[in-house]
């Protein structure tokens, strides 16, 4: 229960600091329901059943370089799978903002390969469509052939819009690398997903 207390504390805190319930869902790898679920708890409404969902809190990971390094190279082994079974290569890395930069930015050292940015960006009012774009900042997608690194799949949804948006710009996704994948998938859009943990519920 200990857990739970600490999760409705930092989605209040995160409420107060004015962030949308996607940016909350975001930011402590659960669903939008859960969030919705920890601020009603949060204001003693203990009527609402619980959301079916699982918390991935990956900070002791996140907190060392070392770590992220060697995660990275483990996420990197995992493509190299993969475009050995698919028979394709890649040239572009793509970041999902903000979790999945760091990852992304040490795939794509470790690959050779360049690097690209995605803003994920929600709008409070229709928080289904995915907005943002990349950034100017770093490599150009278009006409490449790239992989999504990001840290948690949850419902599928940002990858779904981030791989729209590439197809958009002409660029080919053939792989998908995350440390958590939630929904279960094998495949999002036609592109292979390759967790290193991937979450199936029994219930």
């Amino acid at each position: 229960m200990k857990n739970i207390e600490n999760l409705i504390q930092k989605a209040t805190e995160l409420q107060s600091n004015g962030l949308t319930t996607r940016q909350i869902a975001d930011e402590l790898n659960v669903s939008r329901d859960t969030v919705t679920w920890l601020l009603t708890r949060a204001k003693k409404d203990v009527s609402t059943p619980a959301p079916k969902d699982i918390s991935v809190n990956w900070a002791n990971i996140g907190k060392n370089a070392y770590r992220m390094r060697n995660v990275a190279k483990v996420l990197c082994d995992m493509v190299l799978e993969t475009l050995e079974q698919t028979d394709d290569d890649v040239d572009l890395i793509v970041g999902i903002g903000l979790s999945g930069v760091p990852l992304a930015s040490l795939v794509a050292e470790e690959l050779g390969a360049d690097f690209a940015l995605f803003h994920a960006h929600y709008d409070a009012s229709d928080d289904k469509n995915l907005k943002g774009g990349f950034s100017g900042n770093f490599s150009s997608v278009r006409g490449k052939k790239c992989v999504i690194v990001d840290d948690v799949i949850t419902s599928g949804s940002t990858m779904m819009g981030v791989i729209k948006r590439l197809h958009e710009e002409d660029c080919k996704p053939v792989a998908i690398a995350v440390l958590v994948d939630k929904k279960g998938a094998e495949v999002i859009s036609d592109v292979p997903v390759r967790p290193m943990v991937r979450i199936v519920r029994v219930d």
